[in-house]
C-alpha cells in the first residue's frame, strides 16, 4: 500500500511539472500581428522564396479582394477567342512570342498586368498583395497545365528580390537569359495554383484572384 501511494505521489509531481512546462511554452508563443498589419510567414533559410507558407492578418486590417481576372484580348491579329488572342501585344508586339515563351507564360503576364491596373484603381499596388489564387487550363494539345510558364510570369511581378540583400533577382523570359523583372517587388503572397478542366472564357488559360491589404496611413 505504501509503495502504491509513493508511486502515485511521484506521478502527481511529474504531471504537475509537465503542466507547468506546457504553461510556460504557451506564454512563449508568437503574438498575432498588430492591428492593421499583414505578416507573411516565409520559408526559413531561403534568400528568394517564391511564396509565403502562410499570412497572419492583424485585427481591423482593411482588405481588398479582386474578382477572378483573366487575360484581356489584346492581340487583334489572332482569331477572337483563341489562346493567341490573349497575348498582350504591348509586351509582345504583333503577338509574336520570343524563344521559349509559352502561351501560358504570355497569358500570365497579361493577367498580372490587368491585376496591377485593378489594384491601382483602388489605390493599391502589387506590394500590397498577400494572398493569390491561380487557376490554370491546359493549352491546346497539352496533357497538363503549364505551371513552369506560369511561375516565370509570376516572378516578373512577385517574389523577385533577395531577402538578404534587397537587390532584385533576374528572371528569365522564356529561354532568354534572366534579366531585370518587369516589376521589382519583394511581396511573397500565400498562394495556390490549380489545374482545372475549363475556364469560363474561351481561350483563357489563366485566371487569378488576389487579396491585398491597404497600407497603414
Amino acid at each position: 500500500m505504501r509503495t502504491r501511494l509513493l508511486v502515485g505521489a511521484v506521478a502527481l509531481v511529474v504531471s504537475f511539472t509537465a503542466g507547468a512546462g506546457a504553461a510556460a511554452g504557451w506564454w512563449d508563443k508568437p503574438r498575432p500581428p498588430k492591428p492593421g498589419t499583414v505578416v507573411p510567414a516565409l520559408p526559413a533559410g531561403q534568400a528568394n522564396p517564391m511564396i509565403a507558407t502562410g499570412v497572419g492578418i492583424g485585427a481591423n486590417t482593411p482588405v481588398y479582394k479582386t474578382s477572378g481576372i483573366g487575360p484581356s484580348a489584346l492581340n487583334a491579329g489572332a482569331p477572337a477567342g483563341s489562346e493567341a488572342s490573349y497575348i498582350d501585344a504591348a509586351i509582345f508586339p504583333g503577338g509574336a512570342l520570343p524563344a521559349g515563351v509559352t502561351i501560358t507564360e504570355a497569358q500570365g503576364i497579361n493577367v498580372l498586368r490587368r491585376i496591377g491596373e485593378n489594384l491601382a484603381a483602388v489605390g493599391l499596388s502589387y506590394a500590397d498583395v498577400y494572398t493569390m489564387r491561380v487557376f490554370l487550363q491546359n493549352p491546346a494539345g497539352a496533357a497538363t497545365a503549364d505551371f513552369a510558364g506560369w511561375n516565370r510570369a509570376y516572378r516578373q511581378y512577385f517574389a523577385n528580390t533577395d531577402l538578404t540583400t534587397g537587390a532584385y533577382v533576374p528572371v528569365p523570359l522564356g529561354t532568354a537569359p534572366p534579366a531585370k523583372p518587369f516589376v521589382i517587388n519583394k511581396s511573397r503572397p500565400s498562394r495556390f495554383a490549380l489545374e482545372i478542366e475549363n475556364l469560363p472564357v474561351s481561350g483563357w488559360l489563366v485566371e487569378v484572384e488576389v487579396d491585398a491589404a491597404y497600407p497603414q496611413r
